[in-house]
């Protein structure tokens, strides 16, 4: 068909009121579109909005709007968690791996989705850029698709190269790529880093988020050898390392030399290395966070975070009690993977007390917060004071490894929460503690 090169005014006329609408999100939101579908608002009732978390943008959740669309985040996101917390949108609890299937099986179609792609090339290519993850299964079901086409969206190879022609709109932009900052690691977050490190062996398939303990982390894996990568994430502190030649995949099983990688949060300088750049496959998330997957490659080492941890080894990831923070994500997708991994380590690293001095590792989770990783699927949990293995342990040796690496403040309230709830057995198994790294 011929491309339609359009205005992002006309190109939202596609949507009309009833629609299931699907947001590529990340740093790759489409701003234009997003914004000319809002300013559409007065003209549409009842629009579904559906996407992992976005950038940017996100008038559409408001409450002004609450006629004219209806939100629902399979992660939420810092633009939408307010509107989330006031009732103005909704969380749809899913395991990453499972969102590309909600559209593949049809348990939400889709009537329009859309995207902010590259340039296309001589051949009339596009790549679907920094985030891949759900957005391929969404426009293989999308029975719209409108894109911009943005000139400062960087070409990825993997998954996400698709023919101008697949578009049913264009709208041509010159749009900035959202960009997240790197902050140099809290004294606490290096603590818990070169933790971590001690952790990651020569060999190791790397599966890590963003923020100050990952950060930490990559600086201590400098003298490292034949790092991998498979994450859902890809972030900015990875660079040094390939460029070093730590990172190179050399051992991996599964897309060997490659990094897998479904998402990217970043500055330009991350964005700008991942143009045209052969070694990183940007993928469709029901591929990278598959456990059958990820096991394949050795040593699996998936680096997650918590907001807290019980005694039982517990974690809550999604949630403060009843109040969402964020969601389900990959954690499981990849705490799993990593568990049946050969040699692999599944981490939860997280500082012992909040900013305002509470512990995050707790008697029992709050009231209404809810169980990301199970008791089951626990294994190392790491402080800024050590690391705890709970892999084979009972209850009493969990709690007495736990308030080992909790912060010595709470410790002699947290034995006594113990003693309470485990009675005569936490005495008698005072003298077999569990082995701690």
């Amino acid at each position: 068909m011929a491309t339609k090169y359009v205005s992002a005014d006309e190109a939202v006329k596609i949507i009309k009121s009833g629609d299931r609408v699907c947001i590529q999100g990340g740093a790759a939101t489409p701003q234009a579109l997003t914004i000319a579908m809002t300013a559409r608002a007065n003209e549409l009732r009842d629009v579904e909005i559906v996407h992992l978390h976005t950038e940017g943008f996100a008038g559409y959740a408001e409450e002004q709007y609450a006629e004219s669309f209806k939100t629902n985040c399979f992660f939420i996101g810092g633009n939408v968690r307010k509107q989330v917390w006031a009732g103005n949108a909704q969380y749809i609890p899913v395991f990453l791996s499972d969102i590309p299937n909600l559209f593949r099986r049809d348990v939400l179609p889709l009537d329009v989705v859309m995207v902010n792609v590259s340039t296309p090339d001589k051949h009339g290519y596009c790549s679907l850029g920094v985030s891949v993850d759900i957005i391929v299964a969404a426009i293989e079901k999308g029975q719209k698709v409108i894109a911009q086409v943005n000139k400062q969206m960087p070409r990825c190879m993997g998954d996400g190269i698709l023919h101008i022609d697949r578009f049913d709109a264009v709208v041509e932009v010159d749009e900035t790529i959202y960009e997240m900052k790197f902050t140099a690691p809290s004294d606490v977050e290096k603590q818990i880093g070169a933790h971590v490190a001690t952790l990651v062996e020569d060999g190791a398939t790397l599966q890590m988020g963003i923020g100050g303990i990952p950060n930490a982390v990559l600086t201590y894996l400098h003298n490292h050898k034949n790092l991998g990568v498979h994450t859902e994430m890809f972030s900015e502190g990875l660079i040094d390392l390939c460029e070093k030649g730590i990172v190179n995949g050399a051992n991996k099983k599964v897309n060997p030399h490659k990094i897998v990688s479904g998402f990217a949060m970043g500055t330009r300088r991350l964005y700008d290395f991942m143009d045209d750049n052969p070694e990183v496959e940007m993928m469709d998330i029901a591929y990278v966070n598959d456990t059958a997957v990820i096991r394949q490659n050795p040593k699996v080492t998936a680096i997650n975070s918590a907001i807290e941890v019980d005694l039982t080894g517990q974690i809550c990831a999604d949630s403060i009690g009843t109040r969402m923070f964020s969601g389900v994500g990959g954690q499981m997708d990849f705490m799993r993977g990593a568990a049946l991994s050969e040699g692999g380590k599944p981490i939860t690293a997280l500082p012992s007390i909040t900013n305002k001095g509470v512990s995050k590792i707790s008697p029992f989770l709050q009231q209404g917060a809810g169980v990301v990783t199970t008791r089951a699927h626990a294994r190392f949990v790491v402080t800024e004071y050590g690391i705890a293995d709970l892999f084979g342990q009972n209850l009493v040796q969990r709690a007495k490894a736990l308030i080992s690496i909790a912060h010595p403040m709470h410790r002699e309230a947290l034995e006594k929460e113990a003693r309470e709830r485990f009675g005569r057995s936490y005495s008698a198994y005072a003298g077999i503690s569990p082995e701690l790294v």
